[in-house]
């Protein structure tokens, strides 16, 4: 938390950078196959490694909060909502043999779903914090 109170999360900058790199790799790799399917398989790889690692580098922070309320980023700009509009649950589950939490932000009519990967942390931890900083 920083001096005014305010605290934000974000998908870990190396990941992101780690998905940059990939992303160039198989372009390289796309460059120099022969076969067509080859490079239909490769280019599609490319697309989504771009796509991931450009979602991640345009919504950071993901998740902002302060003693006002939260302020999630998204493609498609900034939402805030103020503390009186949301409801904080942490959530989970059992997937592929792994326990999996989830923060989930209830700011009605909206669900906000963010995983360990969009805060770069455990989602229960952030939760946490979140209610240290409503009340």
């Amino acid at each position: 938390m920083d001096a005014s109170g305010s605290r934000q999360w974000s998908t870990p900058i190396g990941l992101i950078a780690c998905g940059w790199v990939f992303a160039a790799a198989a372009a390289l790799w796309w460059l120099l196959a022969e076969e067509a399917m080859d490079r239909l398989f490769i280019g599609i790889l490319v697309l989504a490694l771009a796509a991931v690692s450009a979602h991640g580098s345009i919504c950071r922070p993901r998740l902002h909060a302060d003693v006002e309320g939260i302020t999630v980023r998204t493609l498609l700009g900034r939402q805030h909502w103020a503390w009186p509009a949301v409801t904080i649950r942490v959530r989970q589950d059992r997937r592929l043999g792994r326990t999996v939490r989830t923060l989930e932000l209830d700011a009605d009519p909206q669900l906000i779903v963010l995983t360990r990967l969009d805060l770069g942390t455990d989602p229960q931890d952030v939760a946490d914090e979140l209610r240290g900083l409503r009340r």
